[in-house]
């Protein structure tokens, strides 16, 4: 192998490391990125949940001037909410079943 051969691959090695190299720094940084960006999403859910808290306890102070039964209404909701969660996955399973009874069967 000539002197001229190992020089060459070892230029090719170098851009190979130079190329590596490049991409960890750009990986690096969209990681550095992605960190702040949970961040700031963290505080941002931390400030809703306090905000929500402020807003439960209003409600709930209002309702109970009122003499509203929250716990009732709550119920409720969650009741009225499970059903149309019920009633999607019956109508995804409708519509899984009826594209299976529309396939051609084989003869």
């Amino acid at each position: 192998m000539g002197l001229g051969s190992t020089a060459k691959k070892l230029q090719q090695v170098t851009d190979m490391a130079e190329d590596v190299y490049g991409r960890m720094n750009q990986l690096r940084e969209r990681v550095r990125e992605m960190q702040q960006t949970v961040v700031e999403t963290r505080d941002q859910v931390d400030e809703i949940n306090r905000e929500l808290a402020e807003q439960r306890a209003i409600v709930e102070a209002l309702a109970e001037k009122e003499d509203i039964d929250v716990a009732a209404i709550t119920a409720d909701v969650h009741v009225v909410d499970a059903e149309a969660v019920a009633g999607d996955e019956d109508e995804a399973e409708a519509a899984e079943n009826g594209d299976a009874s529309e396939r051609p069967t084989d003869a």
